[in-house]
């Protein structure tokens, strides 16, 4: 892990900590951490941006977005002014139906089984993303579309990050998933044991844990990685 920002840390650029997986022969993707839902993947020189909140980093001092994901339009994950802080006019966002309301067809929209290809080596897949238990349905509907996305980078590693999700079919199905990024948010989102259960069936080679914090029933981060030592590699990174 580097504590210093992939942008090189330098003059007034604010600093966030960072996290590189090699593959392949020569590839290379960084991910760095800003807060909550919110973080960034860096691959070569191409910066894509998920779920952008101006509360979680200093978007204007950053480097201008080659895509954005939003998953869905909750105040955590959708922030109009974040997103035109990192924005150009030669941007892509991509967003799920809801969402896309914000953006007067500025955006490519997304439901749960599209695809689309925002750079030449990279292609997005929408996944549903959305709550199963009862009483909690409501948080996240399954009739909204929210999404969740499968990215596969040179046709080769293949990046999920789950959005605000439990488990369910559309995830559990999923294959060759080389990076994880599962919400363990309660109530809103998984549970330890709903995310050791997903990562199982996934079997990702890398789990992330995001979007925990800030609820009053705290995610046992201790215990999630306890359980999933022998799964796959798990690695924490501060998004509180």
């Amino acid at each position: 892990m580097s504590l210093f920002s992939i942008f090189g840390g330098k003059g007034n650029q604010p600093t966030y900590p960072t996290d590189t997986v090699r593959y392949g022969e020569e590839g290379a993707v960084t991910f760095t951490f800003f807060k909550h839902a919110s973080f960034a993947i860096t691959i070569g020189d191409k910066h894509i941006y998920n779920d952008p909140v101006a509360e979680y980093a200093k978007y204007a001092q950053l480097p201008k977005a080659d895509v954005v994901l939003v998953t869905h339009s909750h105040y955590d994950h959708l922030d109009r002014a974040a997103i035109d802080d990192i924005t150009t006019r030669n941007s892509v966002i991509i967003c799920d139906k809801t969402s896309a309301e914000t953006f007067d067809g500025e955006a490519v929209v997304m439901t749960p089984g599209m695809k689309s290809q925002p750079l030449p080596n990279v292609v997005v897949e929408a996944v549903a993303a959305y709550n199963t238990t009862e009483g909690h349905t409501d948080f996240h509907p399954q009739a909204r579309e929210d999404c969740g996305y499968v990215l596969t980078i040179d046709n080769d590693l293949r990046i999920y990050i789950a959005g605000d999700t439990e488990p369910t079919p559309e995830m559990l199905a999923l294959e060759n998933i080389d990076i994880a990024f599962l919400p363990v948010n309660q109530p809103y989102t998984m549970t330890v044991d709903q995310a050791v259960e997903a990562v199982k069936a996934i079997r990702p080679c890398v789990f992330y844990p995001y979007h925990y914090g800030e609820v009053e029933e705290k995610t046992d981060i201790e215990r999630l990685q306890s359980e999933l030592a022998d799964v796959c590699e798990v690695r924490v990174f501060p998004m509180e």
